[in-house]
């Protein structure tokens, strides 16, 4: 990956970092300060795409000449970033595992200059990815029985956003994507059915039923509310009687009051013998309108644009700091911002205890699980890229140890996070040794 795909501020620091030899190793840590409201959980994502960022991390001859010629970094900067290349080592939480503010999704430990310059790439990538898959959460929280589907590609900021909204809920539970690329690229179901333009464009409804049920047999479902939705769903039947026995058919519902009408096609459907006949609904859906219609007979949704921009949390309060260099650790003093010093790790117990945040190198306490692992050591990853699935199983497992209270879509409880007494008397003399050097 380009080393572009950064702020001009990351460049400039690891330029001058280059300059003075300040090349010892530094640990980051990237964690949320604080969950969004109406959260009681995050899910961790990104973390495929910031082990490929940095596998592939490098400066192009070009990229070079532009950094020479328009932000006139001087030879010597051009030569050592020629040189540059990810080195270091990376512990994370494994994609997939609940998070909440202040534990580290990840940590970055390498060289000075390394460290700094993938701030940008690590902070975007952990940041959208692990919001969207929160989103996705509460929505498979909110409809447990029904399958969901992402439909967000269409309106996502950008195509790459639309691939990593697919991956991300699939992470959380979702049952396929609408958007090929990403269903080809992660091995998920490509779901889709058709438009109200395909409907207008043949002569009548019942017209453009059949040519669909005719080129598509084994993936028949009809849109039926482009003119009058009840009506829409008689011909639906009416076209699926003609069918040859066997074929999978349903409809989608748009539009209009979904519960109501789902109650009133599937009497339609059940009336004509279509009892296996699925009926799916979309059309600016989210938790709170899927817990709604959790106990109407719908069994499959189309989940898009509230959950693809995270509509009510589009942002996250993330951040990527310095905790450590050369040996010493370090931390931030300011109000409202404060960090803790050292490389971290956090332990996780049974259900309705507290996670521990402590420091790295503490003794384990006794039953609980390390959360973060270590994915990247001297610049190789420690394992192979890992399926959807193996991430969507974590979630699922994790889910079930969530407490109801941090699982609301109202009002949640998050679990809380308690850093150890090793970590507090450590952030103690750091700060006091900070506040003498002023």
């Amino acid at each position: 990956m380009t080393g572009l795909r950064t702020d001009l501020y990351e460049l400039r620091m690891a330029a001058s970092y280059l300059r003075r030899d300040m090349t010892a190793p530094a640990t980051f840590s990237l964690f949320a300060r604080k969950l969004p409201r109406e959260r009681g959980f995050l899910v961790a994502a990104g973390l495929a795409d910031c082990l490929d960022f940095l596998a592939r991390l490098h400066f192009s001859a070009d990229d070079l000449t532009y950094l020479g010629d328009v932000v006139h970094l001087a030879e010597s900067d051009l030569a050592a970033l020629a040189e540059l290349r990810f080195t270091g080592d990376v512990w994370a939480v494994p994609e997939g595992r609940v998070v909440f503010a202040g534990e580290p999704f990840l940590e970055v430990t390498a060289p000075l200059p390394q460290a700094q310059l993938v701030e940008t790439a690590l902070l975007n990538f952990v940041t959208f990815q692990s919001s969207v898959a929160a989103k996705a959460a509460r929505c498979r929280i909110a409809a447990p029985q029904a399958d969901l589907v992402d439909f967000a590609a269409r309106r996502t900021h950008g195509l790459e956003a639309a691939r990593a909204v697919a991956r991300a809920s699939a992470i959380a539970g979702f049952a396929g994507t609408s958007y090929v690329a990403a269903a080809r690229e992660f091995g998920l179901v490509a779901a889709g059915t058709m438009a109200h333009s395909y409907v207008e464009a043949f002569p009548d409804e019942r017209t453009a039923f059949r040519a669909f049920a005719a080129d598509f047999p084994d993936a028949t479902v009809f849109l039926v509310d482009t003119y009058d939705t009840l009506r829409g769903v008689r011909t639906a039947i009416e076209v699926a009687k003609d069918l040859p026995a066997g074929n999978r058919i349903g409809i989608r519902l748009d539009s209009g009051d979904l519960g109501d009408l789902a109650v009133q096609a599937r009497r339609l459907l059940d009336d004509a013998g279509l009892t296996r006949a699925r009926i799916m609904a979309s059309g600016g859906l989210d938790e709170h309108a899927l817990a709604e219609l959790a106990a109407t007979p719908i069994d499959l949704f189309g989940v898009g644009t509230r959950m693809g921009v995270s509509a009510d949390a589009p942002s996250l309060d993330s951040a990527y700091k310095l905790v450590e260099y050369g040996g010493t650790p370090v931390m931030k003093l300011s109000a409202g911002k404060l960090t803790a010093p050292g490389a971290k790790q956090v332990y996780r117990g049974e259900p309705g205890q507290p996670d521990l945040l402590a420091l790295r190198t503490e003794k384990p306490p006794a039953g609980r699980e390390p959360l973060l692992q270590p994915v990247m050591c001297g610049g190789v990853r420690a394992a192979q890229p890992e399926p959807v699935q193996t991430a969507r199983r974590r979630f699922a497992r994790d889910l079930r140890w969530l407490p109801e209270s941090a699982r609301l879509l109202t009002g949640p409880t998050p679990v809380d996070v308690l850093s150890t007494q090793v970590l507090v008397r450590s952030a103690e003399a750091v700060r006091h040794r900070l506040e003498q050097a002023l």
